[in-house]
């Protein structure tokens, strides 16, 4: 286990000058006389997966903010923040910019060997590496944050010691303390992602460029103060709005629903059913409260990707707009143009998360590769799910299972993990075991879902994005059955999706299952039911949530 440490051309440069942010970081490591020092804090590394780390000299000159774009992540959300705090960027491309910045910001990844392997061959970094919200004094940084909510995401965590304690800014609880912020003179690091913490994260990058320059910085300040949002005291439950895109019957792309994967019209001409435009429901939705975002391209990709240059446009779009998690998910896999090219996953994804993508959603590719693994025994390293993971980092991929109930009268009588069932089937079956399905739920596989989830986790999944075929577009409540079955099968967050047709459905799944997020689309865009009155009635059931 190595350490890290930042090259630069001139000997002045110190830790007060820059903060490497993400993966594995010495948090008192500096360069001095041109060599490399070391104190007693070198045992402790900082974890970071994906969020803003930043550090600023003294001066503030002019309205500039020097960016170093990894290429490894999603760093365009992070470009969105700055410019709409009034910043123009200035992209480092040679250690001299990083020398000469006013206000530096590192953003973080989700693989540190990946981003380092960037940073070496731009002749950046001397690479050594190691793998590895309560506010404890006054910040000017972090003064608006209280105790809201604020967004991790993230495998690894730096624990406070007696050797750091005059680092630590904040900490937050998630099975025990860690740091969730570090200050040392004008260096600051966070754990989290203030990028993608709404208006709390905002202010945070506000208050960083010291105040922002812009009508929207100023609106971010008001509402931050007078914010009267409840103090968080766990991990929140989180509520997610999903948008089923495809293209309708004249090339637009709009957000549709249907019943059970059929998004037609049942009656005139059978139109796609058309509920909007996705960039401005994706806004509306962050504007009511939701937690994250998701867009499924419920038809796109099928012949060529990164042919679907309108997807990729509502992302960049979308993330100008909203600040907090965006997840895509249809067809990412390997494939080949129409002229014979070849693309990776890995390709197609890493375009993703250059549009505004945080997270990539895989269903029927890792399907095929959790089959073989269960065949073999063995991790290919070439599927999508083991690539992208390994480069953008766990965090970053979520698998989406599409099962279907299959009633059985005893838990022997299929090769997979039953459920006994709280409502019988149509022979009074007391038993189901759930049938992974592929291709948008028009093809069966001898996998069940629980088996799927045990796999898929140990290939690189992240999350399980957990749907249910009998359920989707019905409105009668989550499959609790089913979400028990798949939460006893991982470590990893479940999302309950499929079903949700009152408030009452997602205290109900919070409340029954251990489910970590509850995903929605029907009833948010035919605006029965708003997020703002999710939460609030979660609320009064007693389960955390961000306000």
């Amino acid at each position: 286990m190595d350490c890290l440490a930042l090259r630069s051309a001139a000997s002045s440069l110190c830790l007060e000058d820059v903060l490497c942010s993400q993966g594995q970081l010495r948090l008192a490591e500096h360069l001095h006389d041109g060599k490399l020092r070391r104190n007693a804090l070198t045992s402790q590394v900082l974890r970071t997966n994906g969020r803003i780390s930043a550090c600023k000299a003294s001066s503030n000159q002019d309205a500039e903010v020097t960016l170093l774009d990894y290429g490894a992540g999603n760093v365009r959300s992070v470009r969105n923040a700055i410019h709409l705090m009034g910043f123009q960027i200035k992209d480092v491309n040679k250690p001299e910019d990083i020398e000469n910045a006013n206000r530096l910001i590192l953003p973080g990844v989700g693989s540190f060997a990946a981003a380092m392997a960037k940073l070496e061959e731009k002749c950046f970094f001397l690479t050594q590496v190691k793998k590895v919200v309560t506010l404890k004094k006054p910040s000017k940084i972090l003064a608006g944050v209280k105790r809201n909510h604020v967004y991790f995401v993230h495998s690894y965590r730096a624990v406070p010691l007696v050797e750091n304690e005059d680092w630590v800014l904040a900490t937050t609880v998630y099975g025990e303390e860690f740091l969730a912020a570090v200050s040392k003179g004008n260096v600051y690091a966070t754990q989290f992602h203030p990028e993608k913490s709404g208006v709390v994260g905002l202010d945070i990058v506000r208050r960083f460029l010291d105040g922002g320059r812009s009508c929207e910085a100023e609106e971010i300040s008001r509402v931050a103060e007078t914010s009267s949002m409840r103090s968080g005291s766990t991990l929140a439950k989180r509520v997610i709005a999903c948008l089923d895109v495809r293209s309708n019957d004249m090339g637009d792309l709009v957000v549709t629903k249907g019943d059970q994967y059929d998004v037609r019209e049942q009656s005139g001409d059978q139109e796609v059913r058309n509920l909007g435009k996705p960039v401005d429901l994706a806004s509306r939705y962050y504007e009511d409260g939701a937690d994250e975002v998701t867009f499924l391209n419920i038809t796109g990709f099928r012949d060529s990707p990164l042919g679907d240059i309108p997807m990729l446009e509502v992302l960049r779009s979308t993330s100008k707009r909203v600040f907090v998690p965006l997840t895509v998910g249809g067809g990412i896999r390997d494939f080949k143009d129409k002229d014979g090219r070849y693309y990776s996953s890995l390709e197609v994804a890493s375009e993703y998360f250059r549009s505004g993508a945080d997270k990539i959603s895989i269903g029927t590719d890792a399907v095929y590769a959790a089959e073989e693994y269960l065949k073999t025994g063995k991790k290919t390293g070439t599927s999508s799910l083991e690539q992208i993971s390994s480069v953008y980092g766990k965090q970053a991929v979520i698998v989406s299972v599409d099962p279907r109930r299959i009633y059985i009268k005893g838990p022997n009588d299929v090769p997979f993990k039953t459920i006994k069932v709280q409502t019988t089937g149509p022979n009074d079956e007391e038993y189901a075991w759930y049938q992974c399905m592929v291709k948008g739920g028009r093809e069966g596989r001898p996998i069940g879902a629980f088996e799927l989830a045990k796999a898929v986790e140990d290939l690189g999944a992240g999350e399980i994005l957990l749907n249910c075929i009998d359920c989707d577009g019905q409105g009668n409540g989550y499959d609790l059955d089913l979400i028990k079955l798949v939460s006893e099968a991982v470590t990893i967050p479940v999302i309950a999706s499929s079903g949700a047709g009152s408030i009452h459905h997602f205290s109900e799944v919070f409340l029954q299952t251990p489910a970590s997020a509850a995903l929605a689309a029907g009833i948010f865009h035919r605006k029965e039911v708003p997020i703002m009155s999710v939460k609030e009635h979660m609320m009064k059931a007693g389960i955390e949530t961000r306000i």
